[in-house]
């Protein structure tokens, strides 16, 4: 490992880094391309499961994974610590790999077949789905610690990208050439949800931003809380998000104003993940070791579950059940009404980020360096 990477692996260890994360088309049935599995960044899945799911398959990869994995067209993408980046076919065997020479923590994206994934080097890769060739790279001037976002309109395109270099990016995907810059007041940790021609995204300044895509001018900048550490969930004309003070807020997107707070005041613990929504309802997980089903129009709380461990990985909707993983390395299937433990599975690592679920199946990461496979046998 190089005198470089070690460094910024130690200081990894002393600074607050959360999870990361996408957004992109909806989910179809052949593609969960970001780890949300839509542009708004809903994390609902299209997809069934079995009631008692079975482990089909693990794939070692051989150094720690903080990032969700995505799936697409029977290729499974995720990084590693070590910086290496996979693609895997849904079988479990390796399809090619590629070194980027620094740590991977965001999830990569996957749109058209293009792989697109940042690293701590603030390098951001568009790769080929199939092949794994490197198609070009463009070059932030720190770490890009969130997922990329996709923005179309007609024959316009752009990729997003926020970094720690305070900028959120606009890039041409077919060229890799730089659009735009909008400048924040700090470090940019997550990724953009996409709202009526805008991202909207916080970031350890503070403030939710909304940024015209295809400009890079801002709208609006809200501030919110000292630190928001996940990627906000857009639902109608409302953006969801916790932050790291443990306040988990709706924020009006017209009226640009805070509607609703809820927070638990015996632990103030915080919000690393990013939200679910389906119904009436919102779901989060918190790292006081609950998840948290709230009304979305009020914020009062539906039911709570105590999992054992804090909860980083954002929560996923699949049919009438919620899919949350733990840092104790417990994966769980709750009922999404009134979450009642359907099913559980102990991993026995730590799960930082959520699985893509497709197809039937459970694709998740852990800290032992390995990709598991839930379905049927």
């Amino acid at each position: 490992m190089s005198i470089k990477k070690t460094f910024i692996r130690l200081v990894l260890a002393s600074v607050i880094i959360p999870g990361a994360w996408t957004s992109t088309r909806a989910q179809s049935g052949s593609c969960w391309g970001n780890f949300r599995g839509d542009a708004k960044l809903s994390g609902v899945s299209q997809s069934k499961l079995p009631s008692k799911p079975t482990m089909l398959w693990n794939f070692n990869a051989q150094d720690g994974i903080k990032a969700s994995p995505v799936v697409c067209d029977g290729v499974l993408v995720v990084g590693t610590l070590e910086g290496i980046l996979y693609g895997i076919n849904t079988d479990g065997t390796l399809k090619w790999k590629i070194d980027t020479e620094y740590s991977i923590e965001a999830p990569a994206m996957i749109v058209d077949g293009v792989v697109y994934v940042g690293n701590l080097d603030g390098t951001l890769y568009a790769v080929d789905l199939q092949s794994g060739a490197v198609r070009w790279t463009y070059q932030t001037e720190n770490m890009i610690m969130g997922s990329p976002s996709f923005y179309r309109k007609g024959t316009q395109k752009v990729i997003l990208v926020g970094s720690y270099d305070y900028y959120l990016h606009g890039i041409d995907p077919a060229t890799g050439k730089g659009l735009w810059k909008y400048e924040t007041d700090n470090f940019i940790n997550g990724s953009c949800a996409l709202y009526s021609g805008m991202a909207v995204f916080g970031g350890c300044d503070g403030f939710i931003h909304m940024v015209d895509v295809l400009t890079g001018k801002v709208k609006s900048s809200m501030s919110i809380s000292t630190y928001v550490a996940s990627s906000a969930c857009i639902d109608r004309d409302y953006a969801y998000v916790g932050d790291y003070d443990g306040r988990f807020l709706a924020v009006d997107l017209l009226g640009e104003k805070v509607k609703w707070v809820f927070e638990n005041k015996e632990a103030n613990l915080p919000f690393i993940g990013s939200p679910a929504i389906y119904g009436d309802h919102v779901f989060i997980g918190n790292r006081d070791k609950f998840v948290y089903c709230l009304n979305k129009k009020d914020g009062k709380l539906v039911w709570k579950y105590n999992t054992g461990g804090r909860v980083d990985a954002s929560p996923v909707v699949v049919g009438n059940s919620l899919l949350v993983a733990s840092m104790r390395g417990d994966l769980f299937l709750l009922n999404r009404k009134n979450g009642k433990l359907l099913w559980t599975y102990e991993l026995g690592t730590a799960v930082y980020a959520n699985g893509a679920v497709l197809d039937n199946r459970i694709y998740i990461a852990g800290d032992d360096g390995r990709v598991y496979c839930f379905g049927k046998k």
